[in-house]
């Protein structure tokens, strides 16, 4: 995959907020890869701040709607992961700041 089509996509799972805690998905750390397959097919292999999260669907239906604009793309599976585990050190600076966390 080329650089412009990962920023591309990066750029819009940036688009998908986690209605929990109001801050997108890829400053929250959430996203562990994002990768194209020789049939355009997106494979995004992330994981959710708590198991058991009663919002994964909706987040699934939110990465899969927000990456369906990007032309280069022909479908988009979404694999939820549970390792590594999710910690807030995987949140950026900007989601720490805006949760009011200590960097």
């Amino acid at each position: 995959m080329d650089q412009a089509l990962h920023d591309n996509m990066m750029g819009a799972l940036e688009n998908v907020i986690d209605p929990e805690l109001g801050i997108d998905i890829v400053n929250l750390g959430l996203i562990y890869g994002v990768d194209v397959d020789q049939d355009a097919v997106a494979h995004v292999q992330m994981t959710l701040t708590a198991m058991g999260c009663p919002l994964a669907a909706t987040i699934e239906q939110d990465v899969k709607r927000a990456l369906s604009d990007i032309p280069e793309l022909n479908d988009v599976q979404v694999q939820i992961v549970w390792s590594p585990p999710w910690t807030k050190d995987k949140m950026s600076r900007y989601a720490k700041i805006a949760l009011g966390i200590p960097d």
